[in-house]
């Protein structure tokens, strides 16, 4: 080889920047404790040097037609990888709900219902389809429960003083405001409240006008068990807590349970917070935290521009999936409503992916496509078959928000993935695909921290 032609230079110089980014990506996964893809993004280093350098050893002999083929081939792909489909595509139809979800139909409604109660009786007697599932999973151990498959004596009970302590704060979600509004205008305590949201831990916080399908129609949980839920509040304020990847990366084991609770709690503590201030301000608000909610947090999130409700039924959001906790506090002080960027391209990718439904202990998840229930597309979880596994397990489970190739950290690595995803429709079959060859395509669940277990 008597010397690099331009051509011979170009690839050796792409592999160059193939070897890079794959070093570096091997470099991140350790650093996340993602053995097997640092160890699969190694293992492609010296495929990358033999295709990249290999044609370059062989020109004087068979000329450049080699080395030419292969630099075309590869920016070909390269360039197909990263072309800007997206202006090109369908736009999806993003539907509002239509009416209002009882609370009482949920499962943690109905699983407060006491067997042979006067609201038991009359809850089966409305909902007569629902007793026999939800007999099968009062017949399980249930959460938290000590005789449970994952169950741990100090993550079980750690997991259960911290849900107390939420329930704590019940009772100061709402009260009487001030008698005198503030002086301060309603746009700077809202740009305030933004500031200290974000401060107090939270990863992200938007503004909307309530709906009606906002707001639950009857209320299933408490002392106000079959009122009204709906408020006279006008706007709400909703935001999002990250869930500690480490953690969650155990599910559907004790530690899940524990983060959960966690997140619970910080989510309750921010919004109990602003809710007296708004109401010091002098004006309405309630918090909506877990346990004691009046909305449908999802919903509510979605509106104010933080993600779109995936095939899991939970909030995706565009930096951290799944991998979140959210609050809501509603208000009648007016609020500019926030931008609603265009999520469709993870739903887009929700279609596509289908990682969730295929690791859900409980196949509770659908693989189906979105579907039109009471008029709007989308996918609906069964909610009896996953309760059923917490109420197993002990634990809530949380495999699908781990697993979900969207809650990869919040990082320049995974946000480069992200937004290419978001860019090239090519490109999310493709990182699907990488994505299961690096994770694997049912991961199996990380080892307890040795600190957390009781023996």
């Amino acid at each position: 080889m008597s010397g690099l032609s331009i051509y011979s230079g170009l690839l050796v110089s792409t592999g160059m920047m193939l070897f890079a980014f794959l070093l570096y990506a091997a470099v991140i996964s350790l650093l996340e404790r993602e053995n097997r893809a640092a160890m699969h993004a190694l293992l492609l280093l010296l495929p990358v040097i033999i295709l990249f350098t290999g044609p370059v050893f062989f020109v004087d002999y068979a000329g450049e037609w080699l080395v030419t083929g292969m630099l075309a081939l590869s920016w070909f792909l390269i360039l197909l990888l990263i072309f800007p489909t997206r202006v090109f595509e369908r736009k999806l139809i993003m539907d509002d709900p239509s009416g209002q979800i009882n609370e009482k139909t949920v499962m943690f409604s109905r699983k407060l219902l006491e067997p042979g109660s006067e609201r038991y009786k009359k809850y089966y007697k409305e909902f007569p389809a629902h007793e026999a599932p939800d007999n099968h999973f009062r017949s399980k151990p249930g959460l938290l429960n000590e005789h449970a498959a994952f169950y741990d004596p100090f993550a079980f009970n750690t997991a259960s003083a911290i849900l107390n302590s939420v329930k704590a704060f019940h009772p100061i979600v709402d009260g009487e405001p001030a008698q005198r509004t503030s002086d301060i205008g309603p746009g700077k305590i809202a740009s305030s409240i933004r500031k200290w949201i974000l401060r107090e831990g939270a990863v992200s916080v938007g503004f909307t006008e309530t709906h009606d399908y906002h707001w639950y129609s009857v209320i299933g949980r408490g002392e106000d068990f079959g009122n009204v839920a709906q408020l006279p509040h006008s706007h709400a304020i909703a935001f999002t807590v990250e869930m500690d990847k480490k953690f969650m990366d155990t599910a559907p084991h004790a530690p899940t349970v524990i983060e959960s609770a966690y997140q619970y709690m910080r989510a309750a503590v921010i919004a109990t917070e602003v809710a007296m201030i708004l109401r010091k301000l002098g004006y309405h608000a309630r918090a909506h935290i877990d346990g004691n909610y009046r909305v449908v947090c999802p919903l509510v999130a979605r509106d104010a521009g933080l993600g779109e409700i995936g095939r899991m039924g939970l909030l995706m959001t565009p930096s951290l999936g799944p991998r979140v906790r959210i609050a809501v506090v509603t208000t009648d002080m007016p609020l500019l409503q926030s931008s609603k960027p265009d999520y469709s391209h993870m739903i887009k990718f929700c279609r596509i992916c289908k990682k969730c439904a295929d690791v859900c202990p409980s196949r509770a998840i659908s693989f189906d496509d979105r579907k039109a229930i009471n008029g709007v597309r989308r996918w609906q979880i069964d909610q009896e078959a996953c309760y059923t596994y917490w109420c197993i397990a002990g634990t809530d489970c949380g495999k699908c928000m781990s697993d979900c190739p969207y809650s990869h950290p919040d990082n320049l690595f995974h946000n480069v993935i992200r937004a290419m995803i978001r860019n090239s429709i090519i490109f999310r079959h493709f990182a699907l695909k990488m994505d299961d060859f690096f994770y694997g395509r049912r991961p199996k669940a990380k080892p307890i921290p040795k600190w957390l277990k009781s023996n």
